[in-house]
């Protein structure tokens, strides 16, 4: 079990990117949150297996269509056990 933590920094707010990530993470069965930050940028966990939050972790680099990413902060951190995804606040 992987637990990564991103910032996704640029435009990113009122393009749908919380939206497309909670799509793309529920597809690949990973657990987490997404939720924008007041800085602008947009920040998620993602919870799952390697290959699931590294796919992950490359969409926020891309970001859904309409979506400028100027650069992604990853760190890992310990699994929580968490067991769905959410779009927060």
């Amino acid at each position: 079990m992987e637990r990564r933590r991103i910032v996704v920094h640029g435009y990113v707010q009122g393009v749908g990117f919380r939206f497309a990530v909670e799509r793309a993470a529920r597809t690949r069965g990973v657990a987490g949150w997404v939720r924008n930050r007041a800085d602008g940028a947009v920040e998620a966990v993602f919870e799952g297996g390697t290959a699931d939050v590294e796919a992950l972790v490359d969409f926020c680099r891309r970001g859904p269509r309409g979506a400028v990413v100027d650069r992604v902060e990853a760190v890992s951190e310990s699994a929580e056990g968490l067991s769905s995804f959410r779009v927060a606040g």
